[in-house]
């Protein structure tokens, strides 16, 4: 693969010979929705947008925990995918992971949080959907809250209120 960011079916065909689950996929596809209307609404890189979020899970064909995102970016530069979808890859957890939190969760303590405005974009619109279909995003902060995550709780929100301040309108809405 050239460093140039792949088609959408070359995206899908990649996703399949990585060993990654029909019911991923489907995910990958449901999350390409929302945010290709969010880059549209936001002008930002539509093409890439389109790659990363199709490719964004590529890393559970190894793992479904946490380490999905290293695992994901360790394939995609195996693959010589471009690093503007390996870096959407990497910090798409949650809404993205600081240094701090990195260390307490035994991850290499870096600073996985989504930086461009296509990052943001790839990484919301996972939070706004659950397994295959569209939720507000009010529901995952709850979900954060129930399981006692207050930082990641106000990282959903404040990204969200980002996004949707860049789009013109409530994202949830998209």
């Amino acid at each position: 693969m050239s460093s140039a960011i792949p088609s959408p079916e070359e995206c899908l065909d990649l996703l399949e010979k990585s060993g990654c689950s029909k019911i991923v996929i489907r995910h990958c596809k449901a999350v390409r929705v929302i945010a290709v209307r969010m880059a549209k609404k936001a002008h930002a890189d539509v093409e890439l947008v389109e790659a990363g979020a199709l490719l964004h899970d590529i890393g559970r064909s190894k793992t479904h925990g946490i380490l999905h995102a290293l695992e994901g970016a360790k394939i995609a530069r195996q693959l010589g995918l471009p690093e503007s979808i390996i870096n959407i890859i990497e910090g798409h957890i949650g809404a993205g992971i600081s240094i701090k939190v990195a260390k307490k969760l035994n991850l290499p303590p870096r600073d996985y949080m989504p930086k461009t405005l296509e990052e943001k974009i790839v990484c919301h619109a996972d939070n706004l959907i659950d397994g295959c279909k569209k939720q507000n995003i009010e529901n995952e902060i709850k979900r954060a809250l129930r399981n006692g995550y207050k930082g990641y709780a106000e990282n959903l929100a404040n990204l969200h209120r980002e996004l949707s301040d860049i789009c013109g309108m409530d994202v949830n809405l998209i």
